[in-house]
């Protein structure tokens, strides 16, 4: 790998941070930015680090009009020994090129980009929050920047990194959560974008999503988009279910993320003997599984929550109560094993973090 020069501007005065009680999701934000350039003739180019600001963009520039754009969502924990982690990265950066291919963006050089990344969090390491459940979200992202109508790929691109500090993705923390299955709008279908981390992809479901929240519900629970019969995926989260002692996941069919919680869990499960299947399941399935007293927990998984578990889902207007509405003992173990993992609590045995920062890292300009 041989790496540009990255060149470093200091923010003069820096922010007051939050106190960890305040945070929210998404809410505050990092002294600094990272940003990147890529035209044709010189490809990704221009890597620096500066701080957090608003960026001028053409009001013809293609992102507004045709939204083509991808993103990543990962994060940063803080160990008691003040260790900064990240968790799995290498596969963040694979999917952001897989994202990328889909919608005819320029791939950038991943191991390249992940040593950017480790030098913005050097630099940002103070932002990094150390109360429990708190965690710096990491948002890279790709915007098409070409002033120009036409329909077709742009020909220059603006990568960012930005940073933020983060509590819970639920206000009430690792509860059981309420979600609705939605019967009447479409996420993705197998050939569309499903598979890659697209603005539209979320922008479209808010429909859905306003439904569930005025019935006081967490998220929606999609269902493929040509029956309206199979399980999907959450709006945020892959999804599994455990059944008569077996764990049951939508298998990956050209319009599921491919989630990285998603794919460690499967590896945990596997690793504790647990059975576990990737598989269509079909909502009236697991609603007869339900009746006859096989469904025995069911949560989601993603970077923003971890583990979610799922006590209820509400399916043409019937409420089911999943365990009782409590969380589950397959969830709870894979929460705290992976959360564990995250913040060095627990020995990480599959070689899933990595170091991104630690107060005796240099931390100078001279990048």
């Amino acid at each position: 790998m041989t790496l540009q020069t990255i060149a470093f501007e200091k923010r003069e005065q820096l922010k007051q941070k939050p106190n960890s009680d305040q945070l929210g999701f998404g809410k505050y934000f990092t002294d600094h930015m990272f940003l990147m350039d890529y035209d044709e003739q010189k490809d990704w180019h221009n890597p620096r680090i500066v701080p957090y600001q608003s960026i001028s963009v053409d009001p013809s520039a293609m992102i507004f009009h045709y939204g083509q754009t991808v993103f990543e969502g990962l994060k940063a924990y803080r160990t008691e020994d003040d260790q900064i982690l990240l968790f799995r990265p290498e596969n963040n950066m694979k999917r952001l090129n897989q994202s990328s291919k889909r919608m005819s963006i320029p791939e950038i050089d991943e191991e390249e980009v992940l040593h950017y990344l480790q030098q913005l969090i050097a630099i940002e390491q103070d932002w990094v929050p150390s109360a429990e459940g708190t965690s710096l979200y990491i948002r890279p992202v790709v915007i098409a920047t070409d002033p120009n109508l036409s329909v077709e790929p742009s020909k220059t691109y603006t990568f960012m990194i930005i940073l933020s500090p983060v509590g819970s993705y639920y206000p009430q923390g690792i509860k059981p959560v309420s979600i609705r299955v939605e019967q009447q709008y479409t996420r993705a279908v197998k050939g569309g974008t499903g598979t890659a981390k697209t603005a539209a992809n979320y922008s479209g479901a808010y429909k859905a999503q306003e439904k569930a929240t005025e019935q006081g519900l967490s998220q929606v629970l999609w269902l493929d988009g040509i029956e309206k019969k199979y399980i999907e995926e959450v709006g945020s989260m892959n999804v599994f279910f455990k059944i008569d002692g077996e764990v049951i996941t939508p298998e990956l069919n050209g319009s599921i993320l491919e989630g990285i919680t998603r794919k460690s869990t499967i590896e945990l499960l596997n690793h504790w003997g647990i059975p576990v299947k990737e598989q269509k399941i079909s909502m009236a399935e697991l609603h007869a599984y339900y009746h006859n007293g096989k469904l025995e927990e069911a949560f989601g998984t993603g970077t923003a929550a971890v583990i979610s578990p799922i006590g209820e889902l509400i399916w043409e207007n019937e409420k089911l109560v999943i365990n009782e509405g409590q969380i589950g003992e397959v969830a709870k173990k894979l929460y705290d094993t992976i959360t564990g993992i995250q913040t060095g609590k627990v020995k990480d045995r599959y070689g899933w973090t990595v170091e991104a920062a630690s107060k005796t890292m240099n931390t100078s300009p001279s990048l």
